[in-house]
């Protein structure tokens, strides 16, 4: 399970630093730098010029290529242990493993369609939707896999998964609608001022779309706020009071880092660093989800110990053979 647990996390990290790199190709401007050419990069594998356009778009490129092998490696590695406790079955991390793997192949369709329809929004916006499908997906290997604190939880918290999941759609609302407004033409400008429009530079669509994203990260930020206080006081175990927290401490930051990005004028520093966030908030979420639903597959030895009315203070499954 340690092997599976290091690469899930390798996967997911390559897959985080992705996203992030999705952004800057998208604000540099950089979606075209092969041209209408996919897999390839102007019937070449390797830069033929030194543009930067074509640079950070084949790089971008490669990172897909390190993704899908680390997703490989992955599967790879939790079917060969899938005999051992955790692996296989509803609560193993194979399952999760072998469905990154559908979505990896996904993104990448997607990918090529993105760059043979010129960078069209709907695709566009759909590509990053499958990419943070297959980010959740990725955080539920590693949870399942004991990673993120998952073996030190004793069972499922209702409440907290049930604010959890609620968490996750309004996250990934708020992320799909980021997306439309960097993508769709005069919305990321429409709105003048922070929090609220104290001028319009352009209505309709655009203005709707942006305006729509500001309630919906509101709406994410009050609910975190009410997770956060409810974990503290149910006393529920510390990893999931540590992905509550750091998803609210994420969320907090988005907003000071939105009001500076359109009180500045859009500077593409801070537009990349909005979209890290962003993905960094959607992981966070995801997170703190996968743990409340119970964490990793415990041993029946685990299980007696949790279970036990008369289990010390410092019984818990860290120091219980397996």
């Amino acid at each position: 399970m340690k092997s599976i647990r290091g690469v899930a996390y390798a996967a997911l990290l390559i897959g985080f630093a992705q996203i992030v790199f999705g952004a800057i190709v998208r604000i540099t401007g950089s979606g075209m730098g092969c041209g209408d050419h996919w897999p390839d990069c102007y019937g070449s594998f390797t830069p033929v010029h030194g543009a930067p356009s074509l640079l950070v778009e084949i790089s971008h490129r490669y990172g897909a290529a390190a993704l899908s092998i680390a997703i490989i490696a992955l599967v790879v590695i939790a079917y060969r242990q899938r005999s051992q406790p955790g692996v296989s079955g509803p609560g193993g991390a194979l399952r999760p493993a072998l469905l990154a793997l559908l979505l990896v192949v996904v993104a990448a369709i997607f990918g090529a369609v993105t760059v043979k329809l010129s960078l069209d929004t709907i695709v566009v916006v759909t590509h990053l939707a499958i990419a943070m499908g297959l980010l959740a997906v990725l955080v539920v290997v590693v949870v399942r896999a004991g990673g993120f604190g998952a073996r030190s939880i004793p069972a499922r918290y209702h409440r907290t998964a049930r604010s959890g999941r609620a968490a996750a759609g309004i996250t990934f609302l708020a992320l799909l609608f980021g997306a439309l407004t960097a993508n769709t033409p005069g919305a990321a400008v429409a709105c003048q001022g922070f929090p609220w429009c104290k001028s319009v530079a352009i209505s309709g669509s655009p203005l709707e779309i942006q305006v729509t994203h500001r309630i919906i990260a509101f709406l994410l930020l009050g609910h975190l706020i009410g997770i956060a206080l409810g974990v503290r006081r149910r006393g529920e175990t510390r990893a999931v009071r540590l992905a509550a927290w750091s998803s609210l401490s994420l969320v907090v930051l988005q907003v000071v880092v939105a009001a500076a990005m359109v009180e500045l004028h859009l500077p593409a520093a801070l537009r990349s660093l909005h979209q890290a966030i962003g993905a960094a908030v959607w992981i966070g979420v995801v997170t703190l989800t996968a743990l409340a639903t119970g964490g990793a597959a415990t041993s029946d030895i685990e299980r007696i110990v949790y279970e036990s009315p008369s289990r010390g203070e410092f019984a818990t499954p860290e120091g219980v053979s397996t």
